[in-house]
């Protein structure tokens, strides 16, 4: 029996962790460095999903350009990680305490 209930847990987990994914997919947060030169769209999921390159705002070397790419993606990364912590911690909320062991 108590193989049963820790299985069922386990299921409604994963699936609620599905659904979280699923709506994670449709959050985009954006990453923006040089007054908009270069924005870098990532999902909730933390996948990119666009860089946008503004070329008539950018007049620099391709080292400089390269490290601003860098910046935009990782405050876009930064943004999607807390969201996606946030949704996983709401989603084990309400589970996690009723599995043996995992308090």
């Amino acid at each position: 029996m108590f193989n049963g209930m820790m299985g069922k847990k386990m299921q409604e987990m994963q699936l609620a962790v599905e659904e979280s994914k699923k709506r994670l997919d449709t959050i985009i947060v954006k990453g923006e460095v040089g007054s908009g030169a270069i924005t870098v769209e990532v999902s909730g999921n933390r996948r990119v999903k666009d860089i946008s390159i503004n070329l008539d705002l950018i007049d620099c070397e391709k080292k400089e350009l390269q490290n601003m790419i860098t910046i935009a993606i990782n405050r876009a990364l930064v943004e999607a990680d807390q969201i996606f912590e946030h949704e996983m911690a709401s989603v084990t909320k309400g589970l996690l305490p009723s599995l043996p062991g995992m308090q």
